[in-house]
């Protein structure tokens, strides 16, 4: 029996999939509607559909069918280079741009590594409105010369401009980045390539992707361009020379440098700028706000609150069942990676992510205190426990810490955790709960596992948190049960501020539990952490 009929009847599907009755495939398609239902959005997918018939041989008939049509959608769903599109929200829409990649392709940069790039800016183009009214697109490719890929005038849809940078090929010679931003300037933001007049309407943006030292300047070319109204985002890729990127990019810098490991990781700065690129009124809509409760969307921004009942904790997001909100005595030491592989700029993010979780503590005589503790070749106490009585005199102590940059030993760092930092002469406090963060970003250079039990063993609550070429087995063997709440990984430094928003630490006593915050609720949130860690 043949499975579609010679005079079909037709079902228009969207492969957004928006009809919101719950569908009868019985989970094979989902997004099959049922018989007679037509969607009239989006673009479609015409499907014939088989005759009636009776009995186990009608029955196949129908979930082959349905198989056939999940499948087609599922082709349907996948994006360029045969990724998934980044969705962003119903409430968000891109602002006209006229934006220009200016992407290097030096030598240095590996025929399958500038394939990488070109996912990367294919994925950005993915989220954007594009059209002559809209967004428009260019793409500048540079090594010792400057070559227009296309400007800004030349694709006026989104499937013109993908096909465009599937056909990009690498220079592979020197690297003249200031040639390249003066060419952005004088040729591919003209009227003549297609830029449209200054206007408060319209933002003019340059992304500049590279992963060596300029031969040319960068710094004078790159304040003309920032003076002519182009907001320049800078993303550095391996051994970059991060002063370079901070000449080349707007204010604020926090903003818009950024540096991945390596081009196998450029893919996961697709979200950051599809969010930079979007316009929304009602933040709180779009489900990125972190309120424990309540969120309340005011103009350009939002705010926090809680249910009634509750209280809201300093941090401004989470709630307190706890009248006043009182905090738990608590010992915390962190132990810090200060070896030469995690280089001086990211030894700066460690101290924020440092500070961004005392920032959550309540810190005094009888409630929390914290030690902090670096380790190389050799472990360096740099302040005990009980040392500052105040987040203030911690935060300024941290800001301070010299950066050791030699080797690896984290198992003699964690016997030191344990001989000393949580000992009676360097503040710890009997019958207090004892915490560690470990902070690492690679194999340790001597045996960690003696040490990693011992703690563990001795009562002390362990997190691990591994960045970089940090070892998994290794932050695994350091973290307490269960592990899937106590160890933490991800590839950049500049993502450790979601892991430390998730390390908000505060030790309930069992037996009253409105004595104390509780630690941040891993069980119920590291789902989240790990999906926004993916992204």
């Amino acid at each position: 029996r043949a499975i579609f009929s010679p005079s079909p009847s037709c079902l228009s599907l969207s492969p957004r999939c928006p009809l919101p009755a719950p569908h009868t495939c019985q989970g094979l398609a989902p997004c099959l509607p049922e018989e007679g239902q037509v969607n009239t959005s989006g673009p479609r997918l015409l499907l014939a559909t088989p005759h009636p018939a009776s009995g186990s041989s009608a029955a196949m008939d129908r979930i082959v069918s349905a198989l056939l049509l999940s499948l087609l959608l599922l082709l349907q769903s996948y994006g360029v280079y045969g990724a998934p599109p980044q969705p962003r929200g119903t409430l968000c829409r891109t602002k006209p741009t006229d934006l220009v990649f200016i992407i290097d392709s030096s030598r240095s940069v590996r025929p399958h590594e500038f394939e990488k790039i070109k996912v990367f800016v294919s994925q950005v183009i993915e989220g954007l409105d594009v059209g002559p009214n809209s967004t428009r697109v260019g793409v500048i490719n540079y090594a010792s010369a400057v070559k227009n890929e296309f400007s800004l005038k030349t694709y006026q849809t989104k499937a013109g401009l993908l096909q465009a940078v599937r056909r990009i090929e690498p220079l592979s010679t020197g690297t003249m980045t200031g040639l390249a931003i003066q060419f952005a300037i004088s040729r591919a933001f003209s009227d003549s390539e297609g830029a449209r007049v200054r206007s408060p309407n319209f933002n003019k943006v340059a992304i500049v992707v590279t992963d060596g030292r300029p031969q040319d300047g960068v710094q004078d070319v790159s304040a003309r361009a920032r003076a002519a109204g182009i907001e320049i985002f800078a993303i550095g890729v391996g051994r970059v020379d991060m002063h370079t990127l901070r000449q080349i990019a707007s204010q604020p810098l926090d903003d818009h440098v950024d540096y991945v490991e390596s081009y196998s990781v450029i893919e996961k700065l697709t979200h950051k700028f599809q969010e930079a690129f979007c316009v929304v009124s009602d933040l709180c809509a779009t489900g990125d706000h972190d309120c424990e409760h309540v969120c309340i969307s005011i103009p350009g921004a939002y705010k926090c609150a809680c249910k009634e009942g509750f209280t809201l904790n300093s941090d401004g997001k989470t709630c307190s069942a706890c009248s006043g909100g009182s905090g738990s005595a608590l010992d915390l030491v962190f132990l810090i990676d200060g070896s030469k592989s995690v280089r001086p700029e990211n030894f700066e993010l460690v101290k924020k992510f440092i500070n961004q979780i005392v920032d959550s503590l309540e810190v005094s005589e009888k409630q929390a205190q914290v030690g902090l503790v670096q380790y190389s070749s050799s472990v360096r106490q740099e302040f005990p426990l009980g040392q500052f009585k105040n987040k203030k005199d911690i935060k300024a102590a941290v800001k301070k810490m010299a950066y050791m940059e030699k080797g690896t030993m984290t198992g003699q760092a964690l016997k030191y955790l344990i001989d000393s930092s949580f000992s009676i002469i360097n503040g710890a406090r009997p019958g207090v709960p004892k915490v560690g963060i470990v902070f690492t970003d690679g194999r340790s250079q001597d045996y960690i596992t003696d040490a990693a039990k011992k703690a563990k063993d001795l009562g002390f609550r362990m997190f691990a948190v591994g960045v970089g070429n940090a070892v998994e087995d290794e932050l695994r063997e350091i973290a307490s049960e269960p592990v899937a709440e106590h160890y933490f990984y991800t590839a950049d430094f500049r993502t450790i501020s979601k892991i430390g928003k998730k390390l908000q630490m505060k030790i309930c006593i069992e037996e009253d539990p409105c004595e104390c915050k509780s630690i941040v609720k891993f069980q119920t949130k590291v789902e989240d952490l790990i999906n926004s860690l993916q992204q």
